[in-house]
This record gives C-alpha cells, structure tokens and sequence, in this order.
C-alpha cells in the first residue's frame, strides 16, 4: 500500500530527511538507500509516493518516489522601507516544523531522527500554546 506526502527536509549529504503525510499524523522519516529517483530531485516541498512502515523508531518510508517537483520558493521581504520590521510572520504548523527541522539539522550534532522529532513535537506544542504559530 502506497501514501503521498511532501518531502519537509532532506539533506543530500547526510542521506535522510522527514516527510509530512497528506493523511495528517506524525512525520515521516525518509533514507537516501530507500529514494527511487535522484537524491537532487527530492527538495522541500516536492510531493512524494512512498511506501510507510512502523518501526522501533516510528514511521519510515521506503521506495520513495517523486510525484511532483516543488515549486520555486516564495522570496518575502523581511522589513519596511525605514529598517523596521513591524509585521511578524505567523507560520503555519507545516512551515514552522520545517524551519525547525532545517535548524536543527543544521546544528552539526549528533540527534538521531527519533530525537529530533521528539524535540519538534514539544516545540510545537509550546509554540501552539503561545499562539506563535497558526493552529
């Protein structure tokens, strides 16, 4: 049985990233060993097909397989004229678990994929509860 999602990170170099079901639920952890197509095809955004299993650490997708490739990213201006940035940006949840995710893979430390998907829920369950981030 196959599922479709959108790719939320994937780091080319590392060979893993997290897609986001268009079923709901919890992310999705994707490996370069199980990527049908070219690993430079699968961007954030990108709709992907893939085959979900349940595992120790949660979900996991193997022969993943781009659908559609995602579109260019949207450029918004961080500040008025005079320097003065007097409007914030809400994100959605979606856009607000993929920053994170990018920021903590970034890091350069040594979380596994169960840890930094255990460190984005509490995050967003705190963001949620302030109303930082769109219900």
């Amino acid at each position: 049985m196959t599922t479709t999602g959108k790719i939320l990170r994937f780091d080319e170099f590392r060979g893993y990233g997290f897609i986001a079901p268009d079923d709901g639920g919890e992310d999705v952890f994707m490996h370069a060993n199980d990527l049908l197509d070219e690993k430079h095809l699968f961007q954030p955004g990108s709709k992907v097909r893939f085959v979900p299993e349940y595992g120790d650490k949660g979900p996991k997708a193997s022969e993943v397989r781009v659908l559609e490739r995602a579109a260019a990213p949207v450029v918004r201006p961080s500040a008025g004229p005079d320097g003065d940035d007097t409007m914030c940006d809400v994100l959605s949840v979606a856009e607000f678990r993929q920053e994170l995710t990018e920021a903590l893979v970034e890091m350069g430390g040594s979380l596994t994929a169960d840890q930094i998907k255990q460190v984005r829920r509490r995050v967003i369950e705190l963001a949620q509860a302030h109303n930082w981030i769109e219900s």
